[in-house]
């Protein structure tokens, strides 16, 4: 064990009382009592005060400068989600003979024939059939319920084609599960952590995807919005104190550091953020989108739920050392922050990066099997911009770790007169 660390805790427990490890009887819990966070006082509520309230004024006037009003007009191409849905049944499945030759027992020869019920619309009750060929990896059962496009323009017998399957009841029960294990573990928290994430989903429909689709600037829009998140998730999910109130300093220090550094970083690199069918789309149906501006806004909300975690655990881990050494320095508490800070660091950075790999795992596929070598794979835009998007979130989430930490040392230290704890010696003594 590092004797640093020995002598620091043993100090600690001889100012605040405590028994040190060692002496303590096996089982014996660790007697500091993790309540609420004492009041700060007047002057600091007021330092506070001005610094977050004008900047939350400033979020609720961008909101209303920025609220659309709904989603733009614009041509309906028939394609991807944009095309028009009815919901259907399969009523039965026959194996019949495929075009190329025919049925046999093996799976490339034989041809999967569907029969399919509308459910809705116009010509509910009417039935097609829907051929599966051997290739394809999705097949059908009797009774399974189904997804049509409609194409009205079409021929008659090519109308209604069946594009995906009915998820509405596993996905119902799997928000059911998740909603009901976050009450039942974080009980009051947890109930406040759902009306955040519901609110959060509000802002991001509601007024976020919206305003960009209007031809709004999007990374104006992604910084509005989630600051507009951060304030609502934070204060509700964590009480109005001080605590939260530098954990959301922390944040948007972080979230201003992230899209000041990705918006250098795009223009750089000449990243242009139309590396996908769904943005080609998107800025077909609507030619006034910056498409980079949407990749940069991407970013930023990527970054805020994490960056969340960091920002809240630091200011924890240092208003938790205060409480144990209420003698202790904002150097002192600074330093031992920042040593649970780097653990904090590396476990954050891996979770960050791992997530942007599991989510571009088929494009990585891909280009494992491609013969270009490893710098001509990564100089290309499509893993450009992925690289740009997870090392500027991974920066945010770096920096936001010793600058939350300096900010809370310094607060606490500001709060807490010690006067106090020296009366509370004298009557103990």
């Amino acid at each position: 064990m590092d004797t640093t660390d020995t002598s620091e805790t043993a100090g600690i427990a001889h100012r605040t009382g405590a028994a040190p490890a060692a002496a303590r009887p096996p089982g014996h819990c660790h007697g500091h009592a993790h309540g609420p966070a004492h009041p700060v006082s007047a002057h600091l509520r007021k330092v506070i005060a001005a610094i977050l309230v004008p900047f939350a004024a400033a979020v609720a006037m961008g909101l209303l400068a920025l609220w659309p009003n709904g989603t733009p007009a614009h041509p309906h191409p028939g394609v991807g989600f944009d095309q028009q849905t009815r919901s259907a049944q399969v009523l039965r499945v026959n194996d019949a003979r495929c075009s190329n030759g025919p049925i046999s027992t093996a799976t490339s020869g034989v041809c999967q024939h569907a029969v399919v019920q509308l459910a809705s619309g116009k010509d509910a009750g009417h039935t097609f059939t829907e051929i599966v060929q051997p290739g394809q990896p999705r097949r059908y059962t009797a009774g399974q319920r189904v997804v049509v496009a409609y194409a009205p323009g079409a021929p008659a017998n090519l109308r209604y084609s069946v594009i995906d399957v009915e998820r509405t009841v596993p996905m119902a029960a799997l928000a059911a599960v998740f909603a009901l294990t976050v009450v039942a573990v974080g009980r009051l928290r947890g109930v406040t952590a759902l009306v955040a994430l519901v609110i959060s989903f509000a802002v991001l429909t509601l007024f976020m995807l919206p305003a960009i689709l209007q031809g709004e600037n999007p990374l104006l829009v992604a910084v509005v919005g989630a600051s507009a998140i951060m304030l609502v998730a934070l204060y509700l999910c964590h009480g109005v104190g001080a605590r939260t109130s530098v954990a959301v300093l922390g944040t948007l220090c972080s979230l201003l550091l992230i899209g000041l550094l990705g918006s250098v970083f795009t223009d750089w690199a000449l990243l242009t953020g139309d590396t996908s069918d769904e943005t080609g789309l998107v800025h077909t149906l609507y030619p006034g989108i910056e498409i980079r501006g949407l990749l940069l806004a991407g970013v930023i909300i990527g970054s805020l739920g994490v960056l969340d975690d960091v920002t809240v655990t630091q200011v924890a881990a240092v208003w938790e050392l205060k409480e144990a050494d209420p003698a202790a320095s904002w150097r002192r508490l600074y330093g031992a922050g920042m040593r649970i800070g780097r653990d904090h660091i590396a476990s954050v950075v891996n979770t960050l990066v791992m997530a942007y790999a599991g989510a571009s795992l088929p494009l990585l596929l891909l280009f494992t099997i491609a013969r270009s070598g490893v710098v001509t794979v990564a100089n290309s835009e499509v893993v450009a911009e992925e690289i740009v998007r997870t090392l500027v979130g991974s920066i945010g989430l770096v920096a936001s770790v010793p600058l939350t930490t300096v900010l809370a040392a310094l607060v606490v230290c500001a709060d807490r007169p010690q006067r106090t704890h020296r009366r509370g010696r004298r009557r103990r003594v």
